[in-house]
């Protein structure tokens, strides 16, 4: 690959702020000045360009792409893949933010020229360390613990609904275990590399491969809906893959830019008819594909895969079975400021607005935080307050009540607005000597009011963190109108994630990642930020009413 970078024209902005006159913190606060960025192009044909940012007076530094990719990098430094073949003109904006929010940026206009190539994506695919460069083999399988593992969409790029259910989906874990798909899980999709540079392939079916309907014919069927047949895909052995470019219409923002090709007819376990799989993404445990149907331009494929391979689960484990003893919780049963013996308060806006450009000041306010009628109500309000736009609250068990292991149940109606984004969760308590991601996230709930009938659960780790977290998500319908209980199971094993008792994402741990240790809980109402996106100009203010907090241990 060869990769050109050239800086065409630089620009610094300025954001300006007004603040009361006595208000003799906003007036100390300095703006970032003398933002510089500079890059350095690697040469082994990777593609990476790593930009490094400083300024004075600046805590962090946000680093914004036209395919529709950020991220924030406090130490001013980031790496980003440039995937496009040929001679192409890119604007990157750099924003260096100081205390309060305020920022300076810097729009640099660069051309690259490359070729393409995705060795990591061969390495994460084959297991390939290239210290040693020894041949490598890795074996993938359908994720078939989670949710969505398998669905269709429309080839466009109207991603107004999450792709994977934009017609139907296989919503449920192991949904496609019944008679017409009985073979599919059993599948091995195996890949291997001898240099770290060349891509091989077999799909091991074990005698059998789940059909769509329109090629039952390819195997000899005749069955008028999908359906498993007899089909050797192990005969011939191994097969190349070629990697390329992106050419899909699927936002940039929700794709890797790579597609993986399979000679002679090669494919990934359900028979489309194409030999052609786009990586949306892919880490070293999980992998997001999306492929068009061979003979109909219109439908888009998209499938789950992981290296682990799953084991069905046999349900929720009873409560009463497996966490018996009640650790700790607050009932809310008492008027006033939450207890002090189980809470305590974030204040202020955090670094950058706590790393998500969240626009919220937290206070320890009544008038954002209170306990009343036996529920505790975090509301979130439109009000200029220390520069901010919006006042919310945030309150922490850090400290107070730590704990391994067990399950732990939170009983909550959320707030509506489109801007708002309440959210349950658990963060390691050795954060301060061990910082995020390794210490490691458990997002319980989290919810945006532009998606009223969604919430989600994530998973934030070194492997795995930010945009990139293990998420899955279920639709409650009611999540602003009624209470639910949002809980999850956390064990050495697995960390499994519920609402009203159905279960909907399963996650593997095991003693490698940061989930074997004391963790603390957090309750918040963030407003805007990356994931809660602008806030409606309409919003004024929004609760989310937490009934109860109960954790529960193994005796």
């Amino acid at each position: 690959m060869k990769t050109i970078l050239k800086l065409v024209t630089v620009m610094s902005l300025f954001l300006t702020f007004s603040c009361q006159d006595d208000d003799a913190t906003l007036e100390s606060v300095a703006v970032p000045q003398n933002l510089t960025v500079s890059t350095d192009i690697t040469t082994d044909g990777s593609g990476n360009v790593t930009f490094t940012a400083t300024a004075d007076h600046a805590i962090t530094y946000r680093f914004i792409f036209p395919d529709g990719s950020s991220d924030v990098a406090p130490s001013g430094v980031y790496t980003k893949r440039f995937t496009k073949t040929g001679l192409n003109t890119y604007t990157v904006t750099v924003i260096a933010y100081g205390q309060a929010g305020v920022s300076t940026s810097q729009l640099i206009e660069v051309e690259v020229e490359s070729d393409f190539s995705d060795l990591d994506a061969i390495e994460l695919l084959t297991g390939y360390n290239p210290a040693s460069g020894s041949p490598s083999t890795k074996t993938w399988y359908w994720a078939a613990d989670v949710p969505n593992h398998l669905g269709v969409g429309p080839n466009n790029d109207d991603l107004s609904q999450n792709y994977f259910w934009a017609f139907f989906s296989f919503t449920d874990p192991f949904a496609l275990n019944f008679d017409a798909a009985s073979c599919a899980y059993d599948d091995e999709f195996i890949f291997s590399t001898t240099n770290g540079e060349n891509l091989n392939y077999l799909y091991d079916n074990n005698g059998a491969t789940f059909f769509n309907r329109s090629y039952a014919s390819v195997a000899g069927g005749t069955s008028p809906d999908d359906q498993c047949y007899e089909f050797d895909t192990t005969s011939g052995g191994t097969q190349t893959v070629t990697l390329g470019p992106s050419e899909s219409v699927v936002a940039p923002e929700r794709k890797r830019g790579t597609v993986m090709t399979f000679n002679d007819g090669g494919f990934m376990g359900y028979y489309i008819g194409t030999t052609r799989y786009e990586i949306l993404s892919i880490t070293e445990n999980r992998m997001v594909t999306r492929a068009i149907q061979g003979n109909d331009d219109f439908l888009a494929w998209y499938q789950i895969f992981t290296s682990t391979k799953p084991v069905q689960s046999t349900g929720p484990v009873a409560e009463e079975d497996e966490f018996p003893t009640l650790l700790w919780s607050d009932e809310f049963d008492t008027n006033g400021a939450p207890s002090s013996a189980n809470w305590t308060y974030d204040i202020g806006v955090g670094q950058a607005g706590w790393g998500n450009n969240e626009v919220q000041y937290y206070t320890d306010r009544p008038e954002n935080v209170i306990v009343e009628d036996g529920m505790l109500k975090i509301t979130a309000k439109r009000e200029e307050f220390n520069g901010q736009p919006f006042t919310s609250a945030r309150i922490k068990s850090e400290g107070l009540q730590e704990f391994t292991f067990g399950r732990v149940e939170v009983r909550a109606k959320l707030p509506t607005g489109v801007g708002t984004w309440p959210a349950i969760w658990m963060l390691g308590a050795d954060y301060q000597t061990n910082a995020w991601p390794a210490a490691g996230e458990i997002d319980i709930m989290e919810h945006v009011g532009r998606e009223q009938n969604t919430v989600f659960s994530t998973l934030h780790f070194p492997e795995n963190f930010g945009a990139n977290g293990v998420s899955e998500s279920t639709t409650v319908p009611t999540a602003s109108t009624e209470f639910h209980v949002y809980a999850t199971e956390w064990t050495e094993t697995q960390i499994r994630f519920y609402v009203d008792d159905e279960l909907y994402h399963i996650f593997q741990n095991d003693a490698s990642k940061p989930f074997d240790k004391d963790f603390f809980m957090i309750l918040n109402v963030a407003m805007g930020g990356n994931f809660g996106g602008d806030v409606d100009p309409g919003f004024q203010q929004s609760s989310m009413e937490v009934d109860y907090v109960r954790v529960y241990q193994r005796d």
